[in-house]
């Protein structure tokens, strides 16, 4: 068992009880691994027939399964493929409880790394604006790299503040996710900074900035939406008390009991600090040592959509007509090398970057923005080179030219390490898939096909 800090194995006895020693025994196992489908591209009986794992479905989300802790799995080609995310087991529940729908306007508003973003994305099944937001730049660069990879194509990336989303948006969201910041006690069995990091005055000071953020959360949501908030922390502090805190100065919001699957537990009114009347057991909780995962906490609240709250209605984004020699070559590429165009629209390029934008999306000029949409490539000097962003985007049967790959062929390898491979057939862009799933790119010139894997995905 990890060495864990005595505050906290004193407040579990406590709130645990005759639990406190299965509880503490979960520690002895290891981490759960949990693997999602992307429906995007494939349905969980499609995958079920092909994967090299063994399967264990998870009750609350119909992509999601457990596989053995030896198993590797993101190691495995068909995870750079993006047909599959890794993620804690409990987490997967977050996403299934806010159940948007495919039209809708979505706002992950802490999405990093991208768990739950794509998720979301699967959901809306490629209909409506889905918004991933994260306020550290570093890691809302990983968020859109698993994004490209999952193969979104109406999901927009941001690098902003809440506040800022507020000033901007308003309350314009069907549904908002807060996966809020939170001293992590749900990772304490598999992350030593976790362990070593945590002390009472970390629970006390994310609780105040759960606060903050939900204030600011509250503010996106259109009148009649849903905001979810979770956290991966048994801290009452920061779960139910955060949520009656929330109550207090946000009523027109309410909390709504979701479904139920086998291993969820309803949160616990009792262990509220003050007296506040909020049905508690209408949240959800998840234990390491009753279901698969590490652990979480989510409360799904509807805002009244009476007392005269208005919808938001942002300026949509109003877009140029390409420019004549960026159009030139970019139909150049899509005339060689698709079978299927984006409609011209839906086009804009930003900077260098060409996108096509998600349907109705609003205008996001004074925002910091890492993809405006759907990123198809770039335009180089009299050239456009497809994004890694497309190419996940598409199906085999949308390109011209392909180099299938199967699972066994050692060709996989050598295209994950970035090395050149033998490639018969015309020159220019191919897409390299397995099992019928795409890769990546690859330049073929001369019988030899060029990598164009990202070095970020790349196996060495």
């Amino acid at each position: 068992m990890p060495d864990l800090p005595n505050p906290f194995l004193t407040r579990m006895q406590q709130q645990l009880g005759d639990e406190y020693a299965d509880f503490l025994a979960s520690y002895d196992q290891p981490p759960d691994i949990g693997l999602r489908v992307n429906t995007l591209k494939l349905s969980p009986e499609e995958f079920k027939l092909i994967s090299p794992f063994q399967l264990t479905p998870i009750p609350w989300v119909p992509s999601g399964f457990t596989v053995p802790t030896d198993s590797r799995p993101g190691k495995h080609p068909y995870h750079t493929a993006g047909l599959y995310y890794l993620q804690d087991p409990s987490a997967h529940a977050v996403a299934e409880l806010l159940a948007p729908q495919p039209g809708e306007r979505v706002l992950d508003l802490a999405a990093a790394p991208g768990g739950k973003a794509t998720h979301l994305a699967a959901l809306m099944a490629g209909e409506g604006l889905l918004v991933a937001n994260d306020l550290n730049h570093r890691r809302a660069q990983v968020l859109a790299k698993n994004l490209e990879r999952w193969g979104t194509r109406n999901t927009v990336v941001l690098n902003e503040t809440p506040t800022r989303l507020v000033e901007h948006f308003g309350a314009y969201f069907d549904r908002v996710l807060v996966d809020a910041p939170c001293s992590g006690e749900g990772m304490f069995r598999k992350d030593l900074d976790a362990r070593t990091e945590w002390m009472p005055k970390l629970v006390q000071s994310c609780a105040i900035r759960q606060d903050a953020i939900l204030v600011d959360a509250a503010k996106l949501v259109r009148p009649g939406g849903t905001l979810a908030y979770a956290t991966c922390t048994f801290a009452p502090e920061e779960d139910e008390d955060t949520i009656a805190r929330f109550l207090d100065r946000q009523p027109e919001f309410e909390l709504i009991d979701p479904p139920r699957f086998d291993g969820f537990s309803p949160g616990q009114p009792d262990w509220l600090s003050n007296d506040q009347n909020y049905p508690m057991q209408h949240t959800v909780r998840l234990w390491p040592h009753r279901a698969p995962g590490e652990g979480h906490f989510i409360a799904i609240l509807k805002k009244n959509d009476q007392d005269g709250h208005k919808l938001s209605s942002s300026t949509p984004l109003l877009l140029d007509p390409l420019p004549p020699e960026a159009k030139h070559y970019y139909q150049q590429f899509t005339d060689k090398t698709l079978n299927w165009q984006p409609p011209e629209d839906h086009l804009s390029l930003m900077g260098s970057h060409l996108y096509q934008i998600p349907d109705d999306s609003p205008d996001l000029r004074g925002l910091k923005v890492i993809h405006w949409g759907w990123w198809l490539g770039t335009m180089k000097k009299k050239r456009f080179e497809p994004s890694h962003a497309l190419g996940m985007g598409l199906h085999a049967g949308d390109v011209h030219n392909t180099l299938p790959l199967s699972l066994d062929d050692p060709a996989v390898a050598k295209y994950l390490r970035g090395e050149v491979l033998p490639s018969s057939g015309d020159d220019g862009w191919a897409l390299v898939t397995i099992d019928g799933y795409p890769l990546g790119w690859g330049k073929r010139v001369q019988g030899r096909l060029k990598t164009h894997l990202p070095k970020w995905l790349r196996q060495f």
